[in-house]
């Protein structure tokens, strides 16, 4: 079971407001160790400095979109395992079926709820503790 307490975890969400809703729902389920940036650019530079086992980013961003993110982070050798939940308005099949062909972990489609949070992250790492 992993400690949520010791999580690390990259929220990127070109809408402030989307990214602090994220960044409550980790501290409520226990995950204290979070970043958030409002693109891919900034949390990729965090990420290449800063442990990090999660990443859970928004779709539809300004710039380089969040497959276009997954793309470039499995492309990269320091990046490639770390685990990846698309965040999204649009639960479409075709997307969801991009984003794990991309090898996203799973998706949360907008809006969610705490619990699904939860859910979505303990099926990618296990039950949390």
């Amino acid at each position: 079971m992993p400690d949520a307490a010791k999580l690390q975890v990259v929220v990127v969400d070109d809408q402030l407001t989307m990214r602090s809703l994220v960044r409550t729902g980790l501290q409520q389920i226990g995950i204290t160790h979070s970043r958030d940036f409002p693109g891919a650019a900034e949390a990729w530079t965090s990420i290449q400095t800063q442990p990090t086992h999660m990443v859970i980013s928004d779709f539809n961003m300004p710039g380089m979109d969040g497959l276009e993110f997954l793309r470039a982070m499995r492309a990269c050798d320091n990046m490639k395992n770390i685990a990846f939940i698309l965040l999204t308005g649009r639960a479409d099949k075709e997307l969801v079926a991009r984003a794990v062909q991309f090898g996203a972990n799973n998706y949360l489609v907008k809006p969610f709820t705490v619990a699904t949070l939860k859910q979505k992250i303990e099926q990618v790492v296990g039950p949390l503790s």
